[in-house]
């Protein structure tokens, strides 16, 4: 079975659990479901938050990040490039080829940019299944 790790912002919560969803559904393993967190209320909260999400991403044979995303998202999106994982760069506009507000990593080759809706991801992603 394929082990995944979600990448996003607490503004994408709903977004993340709706995917998250349909991938397990789908006979996918999540490997830490970090929407299921409060915000961290102490440094302690945030030592432990990283090292799961730590080794979730390093765990996981792919990474998915849902933009926007924040800063904790982007070392995420790193480790797995780091790691030669691969990765699926997903964004509702074409916010990802803006080259004013682009990054560099998000054109390498082992970055796939979805771009389109929750359903386009989820089906992309899938066929890494078959």
């Amino acid at each position: 079975m394929q082990k995944f790790y979600i990448a996003s912002s607490f503004t994408n919560i709903n977004k993340v659990r709706e995917v998250s969803s349909i991938l397990k559904n789908n006979g996918f393993i999540q490997t830490y479901d970090w929407t299921q967190n409060e915000r961290a209320a102490t440094l302690e909260n945030l030592k432990d938050i990283g090292s799961k999400e730590l080794s979730a991403v390093s765990e996981a044979d792919f990474l998915i990040v849902l933009l926007p995303a924040g800063k904790g998202s982007h070392i995420e999106f790193g480790i797995a490039l780091g790691q030669g994982k691969k990765i699926y760069l997903f964004s509702e506009n074409d916010d990802i080829d803006n080259f004013q507000i682009t990054s560099t990593f998000y054109h390498l080759d082992s970055v796939e940019k979805i771009m389109g809706t929750i359903e386009d991801l989820v089906k992309r992603v899938s066929q890494e299944k078959e």
